[in-house]
């Protein structure tokens, strides 16, 4: 079997006893962003005085920016905002663009140049819908319950299966799930895929720029709740070599 990691064998139960209490009028805001072209998910979390009415109560925020040549800052601005389903309400999540500090979008704020785009063709309302495929690995890189030695036996029943011998993680995906409802993602299904730990969660249909935001997020809560569990979720489309089935993201658009 797969490695889980150290820290998802703590006792959960003591996380939920200091959950629990007050935080008077105070708010934990958790910002999350994109890290750089690596399309690492990256978050920290301050404290502002009242829960936010909406993304124009959230305040920019610095952070620090590091290369293999030079340490930096850069400026994180709140662009969309979710209920925080690890910390619980009043607290928020909010999705961030990444700017330079002369204001100009970092080389990987993406985001910025699509919304420009999308803002050209808002009267057509644009929908789209995506397609999310992962696979959950052990924190040593290998599929999660696979044998430690061999194989699973080849490609057949795992795509939408039950049973023990057939779905490898349903737990971790249920609760990812389920923290997308919770957060205010527009998650519309989930099922298991061809290759045995490998899943799909779709996204949507959403419009315009929000199907970005709205999958971004749901790809932060799905490594969020992974690492709960001690284990990965991996993007990569062709994590296991040999007659077993890649993963990608699919685009409906309407």
């Amino acid at each position: 079997m797969s490695y889980i990691s150290v820290s998802s064998t703590v006792n959960k139960f003591l996380r939920w006893r200091y959950l629990s209490l007050p935080q008077g009028d105070l708010c934990q805001i958790t910002y999350v962003w994109i890290k750089d072209k690596s399309n690492e998910v990256c978050s920290k979390t301050r404290t502002v005085d009242s829960e936010p009415k909406g993304i124009a109560d959230i305040p920019e925020w610095e952070f620090a920016y590091r290369t293999e040549r030079s340490v930096g800052e850069r400026l994180l601005v709140p662009v969309c905002m979710f209920r925080d389903p690890f910390l619980l309400d009043p607290n928020k999540l909010v999705l961030c663009e990444v700017f330079e500090h002369t204001r100009e979008p970092a080389e990987s704020n993406h985001r910025n140049s699509c919304n420009k785009v999308l803002e050209l063709v808002k009267e057509l309302r644009p929908w789209f819908g995506m397609e999310q495929e992962y696979t959950l690995l052990g924190v040593d890189g290998h599929p999660y319950g696979w044998p430690r030695l061999g194989f699973p036996k080849p490609q057949g029943p795992y795509y939408c299966g039950v049973g023990a011998d057939n779905a490898f993680g349903r737990d971790i995906v249920e609760c990812h799930f389920k923290a997308c409802l919770y957060a205010g993602i527009k998650i519309s299904g989930t099922n298991a895929e061809t290759m045995p730990s490998q899943w799909e969660f779709q996204v949507g249909p959403c419009e315009g720029i929000e199907m970005g935001d709205q999958l971004w997020m749901s790809r932060f809560l799905l490594h969020r709740v992974c690492e709960d569990f001690g284990v990965l979720a991996t993007l990569d489309p062709k994590p296991m070599e040999g007659d077993w089935n890649g993963a990608g993201c699919h685009i409906n658009a309407h």
